[in-house]
């Protein structure tokens, strides 16, 4: 299951990661992140030991959907050592989120 990361986890779970990381911004309210979140769902599980996966509730979370310049939701940020290495705003297939990763493993 993907993590729930918060403003409070979010230097500690994706920054300080040692795996790539892999971050959708949501919010319930959002019909196309209910679309996407299945999927996050699915790759949490297949990436379980290689990637850290994990969503932000941008309503209750909206430190580093700011700093990081989240407009749109869904947004899926992708994470190495600390850096944006990619971002998919919208909603895409399953291969657009893993490839993404798979790049960096």
């Amino acid at each position: 299951m993907a993590l729930e990361i918060t403003d409070a986890t979010f230097e500690e779970t994706v920054l300080k990661s040692d795996k790539p990381v892999l971050v959708d911004f949501w919010a319930a309210w959002c019909g196309p992140c209910r679309m996407v979140g299945p999927i996050i769902e699915e790759i949490s599980g297949e990436y379980d030991g290689k990637a850290v996966v994990g969503k932000v509730d941008v309503d209750a979370n909206q430190e580093f959907a700011a700093k990081y310049g989240v407009r749109n939701i869904p947004t899926v940020l992708v994470f190495q050592n600390g850096e944006v290495v990619g971002r998919q705003v919208g909603v895409a297939p399953k291969n657009a989120y893993t490839e993404a990763i798979d790049a960096l493993l």
